[in-house]
């Protein structure tokens, strides 16, 4: 296999080889954008002095969400974690950390009927939409009683062993959809509603996301899983540059900066 800055090395060693490739898509929660739904591209100039390194932890030390890690837990829905998470953080950096906003992962996977199919799978430029036209409410992670609507579906997991119950291996059920805040939550869902100001997409190119994450905040990234190997299905070490291998679909995350290592940034 031509290899060029990155390393392959064996994952989901727990998983019988014959059920991996349904696991891993299982994981890739990200459906193809249609073009109807695709967003706006906002035409950035690049910074020309970009640091080697950038870290909005760091940046914006008033806004916690930006160094929490959630847990999406036995769902595929990246989708809607990696548009919340980095909406969060944008509308805490907007307000020069006045506004705390822990937006809810369980509002957009279960409510927003135009991003996908939930659980299994939704296109993560139609969340950010939602969010400019419907709004979303509160939401913390899985029981933790914060916010409007907090995340209900319990941390597992994912292809490792560890202190908690392995993911499971079968499609997600996607929670019910409800217009109401837990019980003991002093605020109406209605009046609960934060809203996007406009929603854009950034070109895929790397001095341009940079400069995005440096002067408004997160932004949320879709990646590929690649299938390197029916066998293994590995994860990739270092920089990953594709060289062989069809797609097996999209996973989200949200990008908060960047570094160097072994002279790569």
């Amino acid at each position: 296999m031509q290899q060029t800055s990155w390393k392959a090395g064996e994952n989901f060693e727990f998983i019988p080889k014959q059920d991996r490739l349904a696991y891993v898509k299982k994981l890739c929660g990200v459906m193809p954008t249609p073009e109807h739904m695709k967003l706006p591209v906002k035409n950035i100039v690049a910074a020309q002095d970009l640091p080697d390194t950038f870290d909005s932890r760091t940046q914006w030390p008033n806004c916690p969400t930006i160094k929490e890690v959630r847990d999406q837990g036995d769902c595929g829905s990246c989708w809607a974690f990696g548009a919340v998470e980095a909406m969060s953080d944008r509308i805490c950096i907007k307000s020069a950390g006045k506004v705390n906003a822990h937006l809810s992962a369980e509002d957009m996977n279960d409510c927003c009927r135009t991003c996908g199919n939930g659980c299994n799978g939704g296109f993560p430029e139609a969340a950010w939409q939602y969010w400019e036209k419907e709004g979303l409410v509160t939401g913390g992670q899985y029981n933790t009683k914060q916010g409007c609507q907090p995340y209900t579906i319990k941390a597992c997991d994912h292809h490792v062993v560890g202190k908690l119950e392995p993911c499971a291996k079968k499609d997600s059920k996607t929670p019910k959809c409800t217009h109401k805040c837990e019980a003991g939550y002093n605020v109406s869902y209605t009046q609960d509603k934060h809203f996007g100001m406009s929603a854009y997409a950034v070109k895929r190119e790397e001095t341009q996301i940079m400069t995005e994450i440096m002067n408004n905040g997160p932004v949320e990234e879709l990646s590929q899983y690649m299938l390197i190997s029916q066998l293994t299905n590995q994860v990739i070490y270092s920089v990953y540059k594709h060289t062989t291998g069809s797609a097996l679909g999209g996973h989200a995350i949200k990008l908060i900066g960047w570094g160097t290592e072994n002279g790569l940034i």
